[in-house]
């Protein structure tokens, strides 16, 4: 997305600094300067979700194991993320954004893509209006984010990557791109993992230069999706920032460092899904209908099983429903279980009030703190 010659496309992209990390921080300032790990505690089973720049400097990276940063960095501070928190944090900085286009692109959380080529005339440029973003961020929210400027989507988030963190930096042109990372990995390319890297390999293509040199080849290798990357090897980026819109459904999954067989594992592992879900959709004031339990066995078969009934936005009926689901599925060694709600609707009927309602809370409750005490985590903490 190049826009015209008279008003050529300008692509912010927000990305904020150790986001986890820096609202934990933020909240406690004696964290300040230290290695901050946010994800499992060490003796659990589980990957780092995000941490520090100081922890960084130990090598220690998100999706890492938790054990292996810990050996990296065993003096670091361990801590459960606080999804709600965090969630609060990232409202916060998307009602920025959206102040200065009405056209916004939520990765995640902490980063996203505006369009700004027709609105930053009305804000002194889109230069001005970055860095009113940081400004803003780092004095009504307390955080900071890296932000870049760009004539693309591809431009824009290598623009915000440049100078991190806390930084800025623009490239207007397909000319200052190609400048820019001719001589990087080919890993730099939207779209190029690490198979896609090995595969390019193979062509004896390392980087970005040796992937315009030899068009033909990426192209005969990788087909469609070769011809995409020449084309943002070229500086050539098509895609348009999305506007968000909910999704008709909502979830969320874990993955096992190792398979397990231990049930009463997965079922706590289900609750914390089930609470960070329900915080998610009473955000949204929407209720779920139908509740779908996700595992995958050790031999990657996948299976689901739902079930509809009452709308709910309450923990405790989605866990009580996947719980049902779980035990009635085959006991085998498992990979991943997550939990996804569909059937969104603002519009209830519930009897939420409900006196046995009330008595199954208090079971579950105490079904949680002996599961806690055994997995050393914390009833509002995910792993």
């Amino acid at each position: 997305m190049e826009g015209d010659k008279q008003n050529p496309s300008r692509i912010i992209h927000v990305d904020m600094d150790a986001f986890y990390a820096a609202v934990e921080v933020r909240d406690n300032p004696a964290l300040a300067g230290r290695p901050l790990v946010i994800g499992a505690l060490p003796h659990e089973r589980g990957v780092v979700a995000t941490c520090s720049y100081e922890a960084r400097k130990f090598g220690v990276r998100s999706a890492m194991s938790i054990k292996e940063a810990y050996r990296r960095c065993p003096h670091g501070v361990y801590m459960h993320p606080n999804m709600e928190k965090y969630a609060e944090a990232s409202k916060q900085v998307h009602a920025i954004w959206a102040e200065y286009t009405d056209i916004c692109e939520y990765v995640s959380l902490d980063e996203g893509f505006l369009d700004v080529t027709d609105s930053a005339h009305a804000f002194g440029g889109a230069e001005a209006i970055c860095h009113e973003i940081k400004r803003r961020t780092r004095e009504e929210v307390g955080l900071t984010c890296s932000v870049g400027v760009g004539y693309s989507m591809m431009a824009a988030k290598l623009a915000s990557e440049e100078k991190k963190p806390d930084g800025f930096f623009e490239i207007l042109t397909p000319e200052d791109l190609q400048a820019l990372i001719l001589d990087r990995s080919v890993r730099i390319i939207y779209g190029v993992g690490p198979k896609t890297a090995e595969e390019l390999k193979r062509l004896g293509i390392t980087t970005v230069r040796q992937i315009c040199e030899n068009p033909q080849g990426v192209e005969a290798m990788l087909g469609s999706h070769g011809k995409q990357i020449v084309e943002l090897a070229r500086g050539i980026d098509r895609r348009r920032v999305t506007v968000y819109t909910e999704a008709k459904s909502i979830g969320t999954e874990q993955t096992f460092q190792q398979d397990t067989m231990d049930f009463d594992y997965l079922r706590y592992a289900l609750f914390l899904d089930a609470q960070k879900l329900s915080t998610d959709i009473q955000r949204k004031g929407v209720y779920a209908q139908t509740i779908t339990l996700k595992v995958t066995y050790g031999d990657m078969k996948a299976i689901t099983r739902s079930k509809t009934g009452d709308a709910t936005d309450q923990a405790a009926d989605i866990y009580e429903t996947v719980a049902v689901l779980l035990d009635k599925i085959e006991k085998r060694p498992v990979r991943l279980i997550g939990i996804s709600l569909s059937g969104l609707t603002p519009n209830i009927q519930l009897s939420l009030f409900d006196p046995d309602k009330k008595r199954s809370g208090d079971k579950l409750e105490d079904l949680m703190r002996r599961l806690g005490a055994k997995y050393g985590g914390k009833e509002n903490d995910r792993t």
